[in-house]
């Protein structure tokens, strides 16, 4: 559905984009995460044709972007961060109004309203004006015109913000639905939003993409977690001599008792237990550190970037977080 190569641009001597290249398969949800000034909002604007890249293509569903612009924008949904509506107009005028200006049919208009407002969930406000919705309402609306074609491609930018718990429920739930029919480019600061919704992300820092993997990918590691029932003087010194053992990290367990992270590329399950019986260390618990997306995001942003070609830019989170 989306083809990216080598995609760069640059605001004067900033440059927003440098060499990004990544795909993105007909039915997933991808998120697209960045820091502040990491690029993301340059990224959108290109895919939906509203900025010129200084270099690079873009196709979507196979068109290019650059040149067949409006077949392009016939095919995409979008919902930017800020939800622009014109709140006094009801929701149905509202929806009507969009219908009139993608230039659908009056025959097709009816069913394909009906569609987006059941869809949403918004068939008990229609009368009412936008001006008098909750934030929550607010976004199904931003929502019900990005969809109210059909596209086949649907960008979400920071869809939860300012919602209660309740309503991002909610907004999850409508997300998958919505990815029934769609391919959707989902952005957002709230990275727990991302894990719940997204299957692969795509880490964009300093104009570079930094991870491009599925969630499962990104959190497994070989990295062990020894916990025991009290404290011992030599542990640290022992599993620091251990070979293939890169970091040894004292932390603290979640219950209170001494913990160590063993950082390796290599599994250590078998070694670390054989050790702790040697030294009869009182083993409370020994297993596998999980990586969460917000660790996996610290890390790249707290880590080198390497100046290689793009291809190996790509590769490297995915050995960097394993």
């Amino acid at each position: 559905m989306i083809q990216v190569e080598n995609l760069s641009k640059s605001y004067g001597t900033i440059e927003a984009l440098r060499k990004v290249s990544f795909n993105v398969a007909n039915g997933e949800i991808v998120g697209l995460l960045g820091p502040n000034g990491a690029g993301k909002s340059t990224a959108i604007k290109i895919l939906t044709g509203y900025l010129h890249p200084d270099s690079g293509r873009v196709e979507i569903d196979g068109l290019d972007v650059l040149t067949q612009t409006e077949a392009v924008q016939a095919r995409i949904g979008y919902l930017s961060e800020n939800t622009p509506l014109y709140h006094n107009l009801s929701v149905q005028a509202y929806l009507k109004f969009i219908a009139n200006m993608r230039n659908i049919p009056e025959a097709d208009q009816l069913p394909l309203l009906s569609d987006a407002v059941y869809a949403t969930g918004l068939q008990d406000y229609l009368t009412r004006p936008i001006s008098q919705l909750s934030k929550g309402l607010r976004q199904r609306v931003g929502i019900a015109q990005a969809i109210l074609h059909k596209p086949k491609l649907l960008i979400l930018d920071e869809p939860t913000v300012g919602l209660d718990p309740t309503q991002i429920i909610e907004m999850r739930r409508l997300i998958r639905r919505l990815a029934e029919h769609s391919t959707i480019l989902f952005s957002s600061h709230i990275l727990p939003e991302v894990e719940a919704v997204c299957d692969r992300v795509i880490i964009i820092m300093n104009g570079r993409v930094r991870a491009d993997a599925h969630l499962s990918e990104l959190a497994a590691t070989n990295d062990m977690i020894l916990v025991l029932q009290e404290a011992r003087e030599d542990v640290e010194a022992q599993l620091r001599q251990l070979d293939h053992v890169d970091e040894v990290e004292s932390i603290t367990s979640p219950d209170g008792f001494p913990a160590f992270r063993v950082q390796s590329q290599m599994d250590m399950a078998g070694t670390l237990y054989a050790l702790a019986r040697e030294h009869d260390w009182p083993l409370r618990e020994l297993r596998r550190d999980v990586h969460t997306l917000e660790t996996v995001f610290n890390r790249l942003a707290h880590s080198p970037e390497q100046d290689d070609d793009v291809d190996s830019v790509q590769a490297e989170p995915v050995a960097e977080v394993a």
